[in-house]
């Protein structure tokens, strides 16, 4: 596992204790919702996605290493991946911990297949 998915790249443009919530998220082949919440906590640092009815509102944690860029002024998050990648990827249930070692692995496993190196 990869500790750079959970953290910013540093071409992102994330400056630290900025607040990303109500964001546009920006898929590489359009949008996928908001950002519900964020954490900035190096080495787990992540976007609580609500994709809203596309997907029928199901929520989906990215990992800080999917995001290319954000755009503060336009308010908008873009992520390397595309919009079906981000709609089967593991959903987030909102009793789990994000911190949770399990799903912390099933997410950077799911992730990390589409990490261009």
């Amino acid at each position: 596992m990869s500790d750079s998915l959970w953290g910013y790249q540093p071409s992102s443009g994330h400056t630290a204790g900025t607040d990303l919530s109500g964001y546009s998220v920006e898929a590489t082949d359009g949008s996928i919702g908001k950002v519900d919440k964020h954490n900035d906590e190096a080495g787990s640092a992540y976007l609580l996605v609500d994709t809203g009815v596309w997907i029928f509102g199901k929520d989906v944690l990215l990992p800080a290493g999917t995001v290319r860029l954000i755009d503060a002024e336009a308010r908008k998050v873009y992520v390397d991946l595309t919009k079906e990648q981000v709609k089967d990827s593991p959903e987030f249930d909102r009793h789990q911990q994000t911190e949770d070692p399990g799903y912390h692995a099933q997410l950077s496993a799911y992730y990390m297949a589409f990490r261009v190196m």
